[in-house]
């Protein structure tokens, strides 16, 4: 009987442990590995990195952009049909521990400082380049541009849909909303989070963003949920996103940075005021000698008169 007893103690063990860490999918990423049910919580490790991920809540920017470059590199990552390769923005980053991103990111011998959401904000230097501090960025602005329609989007639904999409898909305490505006045809969502505000529990709104900014353009990080964008049964699409990075101290770019356009009109300004002043110049001069010759002329006159 003892024999018995031992053997189903064994087996109630082995259930229990099975039990414990048994196959699970990760439904908030589809990036990663080795996924395992512990404790009613399914964690598994981000690919690239291999740093473990909770999928009861949204993984890092950093590791998903790691696990994506890690995709790309090795052909494992399933393509849509129609993609074509865009890798603006997109760069293999170290990562914390933690799952944020370092504050100097490199590439090769090419080295740059980054905000909380991974943006370059400096100028590209060598590898002596120094980087003091994770600069938070505390405000980002998403801005999309829907396609063409006769009839405006209402204003109170498309508010209302994409505040409850934020909050529920992407687990962002409202308060971080400050703002959804809806100028036909744009779009423009605020979230704004500073460090002081921000909880220890609390999603990063940059986290938040790229999600979103992922299933704006139909690459859901989400496994097997894509966003449906659809409001008053009416399916949106869009054609252009973009994603706007405040941070908390300014970004530090030189002249050689900015964008050829850009540099064009400062250069037409400053050849405007130039001209300005040059002709400002020119007429005081001939005013001058306008003068100086009406003085002679009547010096002249006086002297005819008097002799």
């Amino acid at each position: 009987m003892k024999p018995l007893c031992g053997a189903a103690l064994l087996l109630l063990l082995c259930a229990a442990a099975c039990a414990q860490e048994s196959p699970c999918i990760c439904e908030k990423n589809k990036r990663v590995s080795n996924c395992k049910l512990a404790d009613g919580v399914c964690r598994c490790e981000s690919v690239g990195s291999g740093v473990p991920v909770n999928c009861n809540t949204l993984t890092s920017k950093c590791l998903l952009m790691k696990a994506e470059m890690t995709g790309s590199k090795s052909g494992r990552r399933e393509k849509p049909k129609d993609a074509f390769e865009d890798t603006d923005g997109l760069y293999d980053p170290e990562c914390e521990n933690t799952g944020v991103f370092k504050a100097k990111q490199c590439n090769g011998t090419t080295c740059w400082c980054v905000n909380t959401a991974g943006v370059r904000r400096t100028d590209k230097h060598d590898a002596d380049l120094k980087c003091n501090q994770l600069v938070r960025t505390t405000w980002i602005i998403i801005e999309m541009k829907h396609a063409e329609r006769n009839t405006p989007l209402n204003t109170e639904s498309l508010q209302k849909f994409f505040k409850d999409i934020i909050t529920s898909r992407y687990m962002l305490d409202g308060r971080y909303i400050s703002n959804v505006l809806y100028e036909k045809p744009y779009i423009t969502i605020d979230l704004k989070q500073n460090s002081t505000d921000k909880s220890p529990g609390d999603v990063d709104i940059a986290d938040v963003a790229y999600y979103f900014e992922k299933d704006v353009k139909r690459d859901s990080i989400f496994h097997n949920n894509e966003l449906n964008m659809s409001i008053g049964n009416e399916a949106l699409s869009f054609e252009k996103t973009v994603v706007y990075y405040v941070d908390e101290i300014p970004p530090e770019f030189s002249m050689k940075s900015l964008t050829p356009g850009l540099i064009a009109v400062i250069v037409v300004v400053i050849v405007a005021i130039v001209a300005a002043i040059v002709v400002l110049v020119l007429t005081r001069r001939r005013k001058g000698k306008y003068v100086k010759a009406e003085v002679k002329e009547m010096n002249e006159m006086h002297r005819g008169l008097n002799a």
